[in-house]
């Protein structure tokens, strides 16, 4: 049996339903993962199942390694062993200049952003790579334009995350080149998602437009089609790659 299995973190919303609803269109079977909103999961789910795919919910804070390690096992017992993995569960917190900054906003960005996807590339790695009995894979991490940019003045510390993710993804593609397992991050720029009012900046999309040379914010489904395909068989030769999504931002 050759089924794709796909784990989509922070997949219950945004770009990471978007990305579990396509890529369940393209033949995925998905694990749909939640922190916290386990009723937006299950919708995701029911449209997959309703489309005719195969979907399941599978609740985790990525933080927590213990939650992680029971994530991995549920995803295991009730879809088989994973071949693809989307980082991007992920937080931005309220803005914020650095003098003012917390060290438990500090601490928490970086647990999230940066060691849940650490933790969840590493179990991943196990299920997917040649070495471990797997028939290989890809992980895709989702970044941001803001890793480039810097975030003056509203989120330096998120901007920091994403940084390192872009060098976890370069790190970690050279290092499992060789054990069948392809690592790309997409940098997605203003996007139409609800992180931005979870940031205390509902408008900001709106706001920011005219700095976009395309004039418009980009949509979830936009970010999503980069990603599967980052994630399907077109993409197989292409690993270590950030691919802007960003309207030239």
């Amino acid at each position: 049996m050759n089924e794709q299995v796909l784990l989509v973190t922070g997949g219950s919303r945004g770009i990471g339903a978007a990305t579990a609803l396509l890529a369940a269109s393209k033949g995925f079977a998905v694990a749909v993962n939640f922190a916290r909103d386990q009723a937006a999961a299950e919708k995701v789910v029911a449209a997959i199942r309703a489309g005719g795919g195969k979907a399941i919910a599978v609740p985790g804070d990525v933080a927590d390694e213990d939650q992680v390690m029971a994530m991995f096992a549920q995803v295991d017992a009730s879809l088989g062993r994973l071949t693809a993995l989307v980082n991007n569960a992920g937080i931005v917190d309220r803005t914020q200049r650095v003098e003012d900054m917390s060290l438990a906003r500090l601490k928490r960005m970086f647990d999230v952003n940066v060691i849940g996807s650490f933790l969840c590339a590493r179990e991943a790695i196990k299920r997917m790579g040649k070495r471990h009995g797997g028939r290989g894979g890809a992980i895709v991490n989702v970044s941001s334009a803001a890793a480039r940019l810097g975030g003056p003045g509203q989120y330096v510390d998120y901007a920091a995350s994403k940084g390192a993710i872009d060098t976890f993804t370069i790190g970690l593609a050279k290092e499992v080149a060789d054990d069948g397992i392809r690592v790309n991050a997409v940098r997605p720029g203003l996007i139409e998602t609800d992180i931005h009012a979870s940031g205390g900046q509902p408008n900001r999309v709106k706001d920011l437009k005219h700095q976009v040379p395309m004039q418009r914010g980009g949509t979830a489904e936009e970010v999503a089609q980069a990603i599967v395909w980052l994630l399907s068989p077109e993409a197989s030769y292409t690993t270590m790659s950030l691919v802007e999504v960003s309207g030239g931002r």
